[in-house]
């Protein structure tokens, strides 16, 4: 099989939701574009990680003034509509990049599907076309007022989850956990 690859270049939506409730929950990323919309699964710490990093890529740009500023001082439209149904997993993700292209004045994503256990980097194109059974590839480009939104809905849906024991900093379980702290009383 050969490596499918998935590109948007004018973004119309890009968010993460979830599907389940707390503690059980599947988090999704879609992306949707004139060219159609894919829907990828992830883990929450993907989705923590990828937001800690596009707040840092986005201070940096700031920083050393690598973005105009008609680009940063764009205001991010906050989105809390749903995710789209149905939501249909193209591949779950393994391994994400980002990347800043100053000449469109974007930032780029790709995330690459799990592969092989031999494959733990993400793959340029023409490294992907050596393999046999390369891994699939999610590639969209945002603009920062969007990455700013992106990040915005992130850190509230991740917020949306268990909420953490005050003493051992675990989640709790609608039925209480058992608190290593509290000798594994129940709280």
């Amino acid at each position: 099989m050969s490596r499918v690859v998935y590109k948007h270049d004018s973004i119309t939506r890009c968010v993460v939701g979830t599907v389940g409730v707390p503690g059980e929950r599947q988090f999704f990323l879609q992306v949707s574009s004139p060219d159609g919309s894919n829907c990828v699964s992830l883990e929450k710490t993907q989705v923590m990680a990828l937001t800690e990093r596009l707040r840092l890529m986005m201070r940096e740009l700031r920083r050393n003034q690598l973005a105009s500023y008609d680009e940063l001082d764009l205001g991010s439209i906050r989105d809390d509509a749903p995710l789209d149904y149905p939501i249909t997993e193209d591949f779950r993700v393994g391994v994400i990049g980002i990347s800043w292209d100053q000449s469109t004045q974007r930032i780029t994503i790709e995330a690459q599907s799990i592969g092989d256990e031999t494959v733990t980097e993400l793959l340029a194109q023409d490294e992907a076309e050596l393999l046999e059974d390369a891994p699939d590839l999610l590639t969209f480009n945002l603009r920062i007022n969007q990455a700013r939104s992106f990040c915005d809905r992130s850190d509230s849906v991740v917020a949306a989850g268990r909420q953490p024991c005050p003493f051992c900093g675990l989640p709790i379980d609608p039925e209480g956990h058992l608190c290593p702290r509290a000798n594994g009383y129940r709280r």
